[in-house]
């Protein structure tokens, strides 16, 4: 049985809907998919849905081969993002991504506020090139990341004894986890797009300026402003990996395997020696084998 059949997913419109989110997924997250493909068939493409829906809005800010002014962009997402906000209100959608995600969302009865929340950061880029501190920074890394752990949740499933806030606070601090480590390693990346993710007065402690990035060169006050950053994603993985086990048990090993891949990236940056902008840190197919064939054997056994 496919995995559409097995969730319950028989309208054509929205199996072909459901299809391009998981083409997305497999195209552009490779190791998100291979982690999702730890969860049982039927689980699947709510989790596609989740990703098509971020990805599409992250295209069309993030595409550095549109011609599309920022005020064009803008325009574009809130175009976008308010046709689909009121699809999710209405219980109904005809967009290609859309369908899918309201069609989840209704499934699972997950919050119209976690979309918004996304939006709100994805409109960010559009005008904001770097945070002062941390504090400023989670504004950003809330909508961007932590609720889409958030909204993991409600697929993922709990234990009948969880405690729904302190899963919650785990599938945020394993969400905003997931993308510090992206943006350690994406600095050259984001200053091609004119920002800078890292805080600035972190980054001042240490010595290093935005003209310091833009230059890039390693330097000890670099590397040594990367260290820190590095620490704060092992402190967030650590912090959220307890709470696993109160996830349900056929979903552990998914975001078991996630979490070691996606974290794991601050792990081979510094393989590479913390060069960011010569080299990109990137997780070997052999470490990925490694990471998925227990976590295969753990999903199986947990069916």
């Amino acid at each position: 049985m496919d995995e559409l059949t097995a969730a319950g997913i028989t309208d054509p419109d929205l199996r072909a809907s459901y299809l391009e989110c998981k083409r997305l997924n497999s195209l552009h997250g490779k190791t998100y998919y291979l982690a999702t493909l730890l969860l049982p068939p039927a689980k699947r493409p709510f989790v596609h849905a989740l990703y098509g829906f971020a990805r599409y809005a992250d295209e069309i800010v993030d595409d550095l081969a549109s011609v599309l002014t920022k005020e064009e962009k803008a325009i574009a997402l809130k175009r976008w993002g308010d046709g689909v906000l009121a699809d999710i209100k209405s219980g109904n959608s005809k967009d290609h991504i859309g369908s899918a995600l309201v069609d989840t969302v209704k499934r699972f009865n997950i919050p119209i506020t976690y979309f918004e929340a996304f939006l709100h950061s994805m409109t960010m880029d559009l005008t904001i090139t770097e945070y002062h501190s941390y504090e400023d920074l989670y504004e950003y890394v809330y909508g961007s990341a932590a609720v889409i752990g958030l909204q993991m949740v409600a697929i993922m499933g709990t234990t009948s004894t969880a405690s729904i806030k302190e899963v919650n606070a785990a599938a945020e601090k394993l969400g905003i986890a997931f993308q510090l480590a992206n943006f350690i390693r994406d600095v050259g990346e984001d200053l091609d797009r004119g920002r800078v993710y890292l805080p600035v007065s972190e980054l001042q402690a240490h010595g290093v300026t935005r003209n310091m990035l833009e230059e890039r060169v390693l330097t000890p006050e670099i590397r040594d402003a990367l260290k820190e950053q590095i620490e704060r994603v092992r402190r967030l993985q650590k912090e959220a990996n307890a709470a696993i086990k109160l996830l349900s048990i056929e979903s552990r090993a998914c975001i078991e395997a996630a979490s070691e891949l996606y974290c794991g990236i601050v792990d081979e940056v510094e393989k590479i020696d913390y060069q960011i902008f010569t080299k990109r840190a990137k997780t070997s197919n052999l470490r990925r084998l490694k990471v998925a064939l227990p976590a295969y054997l753990r999903a199986r056994k947990s069916r």
